[in-house]
């Protein structure tokens, strides 16, 4: 696990000094390079939950198209497509929790925030997201849930099914119970 981490933070700092280079070496007035958001962009936080609290979060990057594009819509922003982040390692992802139907509310399908597994500070910890989306059964009565734990007592009563795209998003806390960035 420690591994992991430390696999995670050099990748995360590689990341930052590429984008560093990139803004150094780019002519002064060139136009943006596709998928750079630019100065004009409106990246807000986007409302989620952790362990029954609220927090905000970013979407930087997904690995599907078609969820690029519900997230772009979403965020009045570009979410560039990265189809290489579905080829990360198990190791390196968490989950998130996307509902597909029930409470109408501000979740990137319409429905309720989004479900977060793990926040900074713990072990779990990855800013790469497994999709995992989460439907209701029909006929149930749905209802807000706010915790991984939650979710995941729904699948065992048969409250919901989860289902696994295969997309992984690149979705960075902002704030988170206890803490923020």
């Amino acid at each position: 696990m420690k591994r992991n981490l430390i696999v995670t933070a050099v990748l995360a700092v590689l990341m930052a000094g590429f984008v560093l280079a990139y803004t150094a070496i780019r002519p002064a007035g060139a136009p943006p390079a596709m998928g750079d958001m630019g100065s004009d962009s409106n990246a807000s936080p986007v409302k989620g939950y952790a362990e029954g609290q609220e927090i905000l979060f970013i979407h930087t990057e997904v690995s599907d198209p078609k969820i690029a594009g519900v997230l772009t819509k979403m965020m009045g922003s570009p979410v560039p497509v990265v189809p290489s982040l579905a080829d990360v390692p198990d190791s390196m992802v968490a989950n998130v929790y996307v509902f597909t139907n029930g409470i109408k509310d501000g979740g990137p399908l319409g429905f309720q925030p989004d479900v977060f597994d793990s926040q900074p500070g713990t072990g779990g910890y990855r800013p790469l997201r497994q999709l995992n989306l989460v439907t209701w059964k029909d006929g149930l009565q749905a209802r807000t849930l706010k915790s991984a734990q939650e979710v995941r007592q729904a699948e065992r009563a048969g409250e919901v099914r989860i289902s696994r795209p295969g997309v992984v998003a690149n979705m960075s806390m902002l704030t988170w119970p206890g803490g923020h960035g």
